[in-house]
């Protein structure tokens, strides 16, 4: 995986999710209330036959986007990732393809909120899917 790759090296000690952190940390948050990386653009997975983590270049191109509505008041941090498109392969030394990235906010007009209605809240109980007497077993 390429952070392992990156940490073991004294000079690479950056990933994404490190990225992420350092972006948030003069707003008073930790590493711990950074959540998981939205790999958005890239192509990653594991291997059917022998479960490998694999990075494949990624298929964006320029013009490529995605839209988000918020429904709340956000702090939101965006990476890119240190491997680049991970077109190069961590750990050879040779430098990664790195390309821009563009974050543009934009307030809707009373016309695109027309008709639109808020998320319900969620009334998560903290079970992960069990009853409380599951859940007072595994205290």
């Amino acid at each position: 995986m390429c952070t392992t790759r990156l940490f073991a090296s004294p000079l690479h000690c950056t990933c994404s999710h490190s990225n992420l952190t350092r972006a948030v940390a003069p707003f008073g948050l930790r590493e711990e209330d950074v959540h998981d990386v939205l790999n958005a653009f890239m192509c990653t997975g594991f291997t059917r036959d022998s479960n490998q983590y694999f990075t494949k270049p990624s298929p964006v191109r320029v013009g490529d986007y995605i839209e988000f509505l918020a429904e709340t008041d956000l702090l939101v941090a965006a990476s890119t990732c240190p491997q680049g498109d991970v077109s190069v392969a961590c750990g050879t030394g040779k430098a990664p393809q790195c390309y821009p990235l563009g974050v543009q906010i934009f307030q809707p007009t009373a016309e695109v909120l027309q008709g639109w209605q808020p998320s319900e809240p969620v009334h998560y109980n903290g079970g992960h899917g069990m009853n409380q007497q599951q859940q007072q077993q595994q205290q």
